[in-house]
């Protein structure tokens, strides 16, 4: 439920200085048409008072009960009728009160002289108090549903972004314990080493699930990890390239966003050849606040058909960087020759 606009101390005090003027107008004006200066007083401390209540009360309940569009009509109906209770009442209060005292003019023939000007000036405060609270709590209503969809939005978008990177993980997993069962009657060494190198593997895995944003560093590092367990399954096959400049360690991306792409460049750089492969991957800090990272591969043309954004793991990238930066243009992939290179742009934060 929105707060009253009274609630806010700003807002409040504007009320009350508003008033206060107003009365001491008031008052110039009575004494101006030949009220005493105690009459006049009494005159706008009272009607000044009752309309002051008035307005509060309306500004309040609104809050509970606040005209839709189509019936903002209502307002001009419960300002003529608030109109005519407020000066029903100064008229019982003020006239009994104020017409035994000496005063040059008869009050009581004053008061009904003055009721339309006196009506009207009511009316219009009752309805620009109406007007306003109508507009404020309308403000408030509508700040609050733009909260509410940029909330249900956020969790959407973290539910979309938590799902890409576990369908990930499985993937690898599969691939990874196939390569373990080949190795335990061959070489049990070596699947003990990459049963370990696969565990530690899954922990960074889990522990990233809560980070928005690490260091390039450390996303490297990681990286190397799943490189390890991949060298174990393609043995001298597989060869990589890393290189980063320095001022690029410290820039940040999110988190598991490397690996799918070289597990995508080892898929298309060593499934369709018995050849050794190089895969290179290379950072660097671009003009525009960017680190540019592009991972190549070597490919056959005859065997093997990488096309742009296909596959599930450059699509799932491609998606997770529109979800984080609404930005379609941060991947890219081209072909030069027999080389097969993918490139990723994240924007850093300021």
């Amino acid at each position: 439920m929105a707060k009253s606009p009274l609630s806010t101390g700003k807002f409040l005090l504007i009320f009350i200085s508003w008033w206060a003027i107003w009365a001491f107008l008031q008052i110039s004006l009575l004494i101006g048409f030949g009220l005493s200066a105690g009459t006049a007083l009494t005159d706008s401390l009272v009607s000044n008072t009752l309309v002051a209540l008035c307005c509060g009360f309306i500004s309040n309940n609104m809050q509970y009960y606040l005209p839709k569009k189509e019936r903002y009509w209502y307002i001009l109906f419960i300002s003529l009728g608030l109109s005519g209770i407020i000066l029903l009442a100064c008229k019982a209060i003020l006239v009994p009160l104020l017409s035994e005292k000496l005063a040059v003019v008869d009050y009581a023939i004053f008061f009904s002289r003055s009721w339309a000007v006196r009506y009207d000036i009511v009316f219009l405060q009752v309805g620009c108090m109406s007007i306003l609270s109508v507009l404020w709590y309308s403000s408030e209503e509508e700040q609050e549903n733009h909260r509410r969809r940029n909330d249900a939005e956020r969790l959407s978008k973290e539910a979309e972004l938590f799902k890409l990177r576990q369908q990930l993980a499985p993937h690898f997993l599969f691939n990874s314990l196939n390569s373990i069962s080949a190795l335990i009657g061959s070489q049990p060494e070596q699947a003990r080493k990459m049963i370990q190198q696969l565990s530690d593997f899954l922990r960074g895995n889990l522990k990233k699930e809560d980070q928005q944003w690490v260091a390039l560093s450390e996303e490297l590092q990681y990286l190397e990890l799943y490189l390890d367990i991949e060298k174990v399954r393609f043995g001298h096959r597989l060869s990589t390239e890393v290189s980063c400049e320095e001022d690029c360690l410290g820039l940040k991306l999110p988190p598991m966003l490397l690996q799918p792409i070289v597990e995508n460049a080892i898929k298309f750089g060593l499934y369709d050849t018995t050849e050794p492969v190089t895969i290179s991957i290379r950072a660097r800090k671009v003009e525009g606040n960017y680190v540019r990272i592009d991972v190549q591969n070597p490919f056959d043309p005859e065997t093997s058909r990488p096309k742009k954004g296909t596959g599930f793991g450059l699509t799932s990238i491609q998606r997770r960087l529109y979800l984080l930066f609404a930005r379609p243009d941060l991947l890219e992939t081209h072909i030069d020759d027999n080389l097969f290179t993918t490139t990723v742009k994240i924007p850093q934060q300021s």
